[in-house]
């Protein structure tokens, strides 16, 4: 049973074909620079990737679709923002990329670990880049997250569960020293709340803590689905960062995701 709590929403207005305005009461989780869902089998998965039916103009072309690991890895770094796709002046953080064959699942205790794949998911990578520390203002901490599913059923079911995480678990830790609370989220498919980018869309808000940069600061995700495939950006604040710096990087890094990822896949016919 999720138990369910009320949340603080915050509602926001993104740019660049990514305008969601209005709230609803659901919540999904975060993590340090990805996320996913705490199970994942595949009994659910589909032989092959079907085309999306939800109005949005794009179809992800089974040719182009990856059936292997090896060919889903290279298109998730096709797709996954590198530091320019976030704004000026941002670079590569070290690490810069985590393992391609490691989920990340959020355990009993709201606590982000990673482990293997399950068998659902193809490949999945995140890199990590930040807008550096100057001027008496902290830095502005990014990371890209690209999962490739085998089927389009299986990306519906990363979005549902993410959703359901952060119900149980609206206040989490992202890694040592490092969390977030009171998350606050909506949630839109195509051509709801203005979502006219992506099959589905999911955005997220709270408050960072970091043992290292203090806190609470501005902490915001954007996931999205394009057929089998999700991309998600975060972006973490700190001293003398806006919420505005943060929102404008997450969106602009989204934007570059989702482009890219439909000149990837979508269907050239």
């Amino acid at each position: 049973m999720v138990y369910r709590r009320p949340v603080r929403l915050w509602c926001g207005a993104l740019a660049t074909g990514l305008l969601l305005a209005g709230c609803s009461g659901g919540a999904t989780p975060g993590a340090a620079g990805s996320k996913g869902a705490t199970t994942s089998s595949g009994a659910r998965s589909s032989p092959t990737p079907a085309p999306s039916d939800t109005g949005l103009d794009f179809t992800a072309d089974p040719a182009r679709t990856p059936k292997t690991s090896a060919a889903a890895e290279r298109l998730a770094r096709a797709i996954a923002a590198v530091p320019v796709n976030w704004g000026p002046g941002y670079v590569k953080r070290t690490p810069y990329e985590s393992d391609p064959g490691a989920w990340p699942v959020l355990d009993a205790n709201c606590v982000w670990e990673r482990k293997a794949l399950p068998a659902t998911v193809l490949a999945t990578l995140t890199r990590y880049s930040e807008l550096p520390a100057e001027g008496g203002k902290g830095p502005v901490r990014v990371a890209a997250v690209v999962t490739v599913h085998r089927a389009v059923n299986d990306a519906d079911w990363e979005m549902a569960e993410t959703l359901e995480e952060a119900l149980r678990c609206p206040g989490q830790q992202l890694r040592q020293g490092e969390r977030i609370t009171e998350l606050a989220s909506q949630a839109s498919d195509f051509g709801v709340l203005g979502n006219l980018a992506a099959d589905d869309m999911l955005t997220e808000s709270g408050k960072y803590y970091s043992d290292e940069l203090g806190g609470p600061y501005f902490y915001y995700w954007i996931q999205s689905r394009l057929g089998p495939v999700t991309v998600a950006a975060v972006g973490k604040g700190s001293k003398g960062r806006s919420e505005d710096e943060v929102s404008a990087a997450v969106v602009q890094g989204t934007g570059s995701m989702i482009s890219r990822a439909k000149s990837e896949l979508e269907t050239t016919e």
